[in-house]
This record gives C-alpha cells, sequence and structure tokens, in this order.
C-alpha cells in the first residue's frame, strides 16, 4: 500500500493542521484560553463579583484541564496572560496534545461579552514556536458593518504571520449582530455564519473554526442541512466551537456539523463548565468532562472528515 504523503503547506500558503489532528485525520481540541469570561463564570457560580475572583484561580483551573483533559485531546488552545506559559513550565500536555496559543487582543469589558479583537502585538511567535507550540488562533467578530474589510484584512495578515512562522493558522470568526439588528431583530445566526465564512474563509487558514448553527438545537438532520451551508463555502479544513450551546446539545451538534463535511470540534464550555461549581473541580474533569471528550472524540473519528480529503488539501495532491 503507497503509504499517504500529507504536505507542510497547503495551496495559498497556509501550514497543513497535521501536527493538531489525531491519527484520523480529525480534530478534537480543547480550548482553555478564556480570560475575563473565565472569570466572570467563576464569579457567577460562588455569586461574588468577578474582582473576587484571583488570576491564580484561573490559572489553576488551566493547569486542571490540561493534566485531566490533554491526555484525550489533540490539541489545547492556552493564552498567554493565564495559562500557556504556566502550563509550558510544568510540562503536564502528552505529546500526543498539541499546545495552540491564542494571540488576538481581546476588547472585553469586565463581565461583559468580547466587542471586538486584533492581533496581539506583544506575543513573541519565535519564542512560542521554539518552545514547541504548534499553532496560532485568531478570535475575529464579525458583525455586518463598516469594518468588513479591515477584517479580512486581519485575517490575511494572521495567516501569513502563523506561515512565516512554520506554525498552523486557527481562524475563529463569531458572527455578532450589530447594534441595529439587534434592536430590529433582524439578525439571522446562520446567515451570518456562511457569510462570515464566505468573507474570511479565503484567507486560507490551516483550520476554520465556527459557530453551530441553530445554537445546537434541532435533529441530527436539521442541524447537517444548515451546517451544509458553511461546508460548501469552505474549502479548508473547518470545526465547531461550543459556545452557545448547551453541553447536552454538543455531542448531536458535533455529529451533525462533521456528517456535512466538518473535521471535528475545539471547544471548552460544553467540556469543563460542569467542573466550575463543582466541590472538586478536578474529580469533574477526571470523570464526566473525560467521558463527554472520550464520547465526542469517537464521533469525530466515526463521522469527522479527514483534513487531507477537503478541497483546499486535495489541491495539493495530497
Amino acid at each position: 500500500m503507497t503509504a499517504v504523503r500529507h504536505p507542510e503547506t497547503l495551496a495559498g500558503g497556509s501550514v497543513a493542521p497535521a501536527a493538531l489532528a489525531r491519527p484520523s485525520g480529525t480534530f478534537a481540541m480543547v480550548a482553555a484560553d478564556q480570560r475575563d469570561s473565565l472569570r466572570t463564570m467563576m464569579a457567577e457560580r460562588a455569586d461574588v463579583p468577578g474582582e473576587a475572583v484571583p488570576d491564580q484561580r484561573l490559572t489553576d483551573f488551566k493547569l486542571a484541564v490540561a493534566r485531566e483533559l490533554g491526555p484525550y485531546a489533540s490539541a489545547l488552545l492556552l493564552d498567554r496572560d493565564y495559562g500557556y506559559h504556566q502550563v509550558t513550565a510544568a510540562g503536564v500536555l502528552p505529546r500526543g496534545c498539541a499546545p495552540i496559543l491564542a494571540v488576538d487582543y481581546l476588547d472585553q469589558p469586565p463581565g461583559g461579552a468580547v466587542h471586538d479583537t486584533s492581533l496581539d502585538e506583544d506575543a513573541d511567535i519565535e519564542a512560542a514556536a521554539a518552545e514547541g507550540v504548534r499553532g496560532l488562533k485568531l478570535l475575529v467578530i464579525w458583525r455586518r458593518d463598516d469594518r468588513r474589510e479591515q477584517r479580512v484584512a486581519l485575517a490575511h495578515r494572521f495567516v501569513r504571520l502563523c506561515r512565516d512562522a512554520g506554525l498552523a493558522s486557527v481562524l475563529e470568526p463569531v458572527a455578532r449582530p450589530t447594534r441595529q439588528e439587534e434592536a430590529s431583530g433582524t439578525f439571522r445566526l446562520n446567515d451570518s455564519i456562511v457569510e462570515a465564512a464566505r468573507e474570511l474563509a479565503p484567507s486560507n487558514p490551516s483550520l476554520y473554526k465556527c459557530q453551530v448553527p441553530d445554537g445546537g438545537k434541532g435533529t441530527v438532520a436539521e442541524l447537517a442541512a444548515q451546517a451544509e451551508r458553511i461546508d460548501a463555502v469552505v474549502d479548508v479544513p473547518w470545526v465547531v466551537l461550543s459556545q452557545g450551546v448547551a453541553a447536552d446539545d454538543f455531542p448531536r451538534a458535533v455529529e451533525a456539523a462533521c456528517r456535512a463535511g466538518a473535521s471535528g470540534f475545539l471547544a471548552g464550555r460544553a467540556l469543563w463548565s460542569n467542573a466550575l461549581a463543582a466541590e472538586d473541580p478536578v474529580a469533574a474533569l477526571r470523570g464526566p468532562s473525560a467521558d463527554r471528550l472520550r464520547l465526542l472524540t469517537d464521533i469525530v473519528d466515526t463521522h469527522g472528515r479527514p483534513w487531507w480529503n477537503t478541497a483546499e488539501a486535495e489541491r495539493t495532491g495530497v
């Protein structure tokens, strides 16, 4: 049998996502790069103000996520404020779990949602690559406003940055309503997800990470029909995130997305939010969270499209 050759770069110059994948060519990745949003979740569950949650508590939780879920994940996404340096120093990630570093600077008021993002100019990409980081992630808040061209330019700049560093690029557009759409009730999530993908996926990231249609509500067939609209406009491998999806709905949503052409997931809340209110967070991560991650891994291995079977990879002659 002839061995399949997976190129280091794909058409368009992006770095192949092989380092972040499972042997099946699919992705079962854990996100632990939340910053103020994690503090807010912890504060809400403890019924205390956000300022009562110290930075060290965020770091301790991320270390626990790395220790308990890392052995079952193909990659772990971390931020440099509260997680990446500590996890790297502790050496807790197994060899099969690739570190991804978030390089997005978040415009986020305390206790509020992320309003906008930019590239974190202080991130030392060269040092991170030398330390073993295999990919970078950029969150982009997408709206139907007058900044669409700037966001496209930002996505292209990010992909070039990753390519030049020899790292996989994970682009994460999240569609949000404008104030006018919110006030008039005219925002349509599914249409916005597709429109954002049509604009931003041509930047050719190694992985395109997007929202689940309909917030994960519906049957597998219904969700898959909507996810096919994403697949039709995204040539690179794509995965789904779990924000806005109930934890119990996420396995069904992942199956639907994979049946429609997705290659897996990069998720945080659906995996570890149960541990935030647990009396013993480590035990919760080791038990229910790890069980859910293993279930999701089985789903993507069964239904996910290997990254080398996507249109972009096939153009390279894989």
